[in-house]
């Protein structure tokens, strides 16, 4: 028996896509915040488009002693993500009482935001879970 081939074996391990909310969901966990309260198509106004993307929950933990409302927006690819970044924003105006204190992490393809002001460390561990969760962006 003879055994052929070519080409060269990678040792590295494959990036993965973005993962959908239960993904993101159990990093946030692993990071100390807690998600709860979780909407389906909550995007925190009326922008039906956001709102096919949107996923609303509450959240806490680490430095964020009381619950926030958070809005994530979870677009189909960087491209996308690109497209409607900027309508994110636009809708919050919706859902946010004070605009000095509003707050927003992103990593394509995704954009979280909500009213803050977040503690410092939240904050951070918030956007280290949704690039972790993000993979390779699209």
């Amino acid at each position: 028996m003879m055994l052929a081939g070519c080409g060269t074996i990678s040792n590295a391990r494959p990036v993965a896509p973005a993962g959908p909310f239960p993904t993101i969901a159990g990093r946030l966990s692993l990071h100390g915040i807690q998600a709860t309260g979780i909407v389906s198509g909550d995007a925190g106004c009326p922008d039906a488009n956001l709102a096919k993307t949107a996923i609303g929950f509450d959240a806490l933990g680490l430095d964020q002693k009381t619950s926030v409302r958070l809005h994530i927006y979870i677009f189909k690819n960087r491209a996308t993500y690109e497209r409607l970044r900027s309508s994110v924003d636009e809708c919050a105006k919706a859902f946010v009482t004070d605009a000095v204190t509003y707050e927003s992490v992103e990593a394509s393809p995704y954009v979280v935001a909500g009213q803050g002001p977040w503690g410092a460390a939240f904050k951070d561990n918030v956007r280290v879970a949704i690039t972790e969760a993000a993979g390779t962006g699209d």
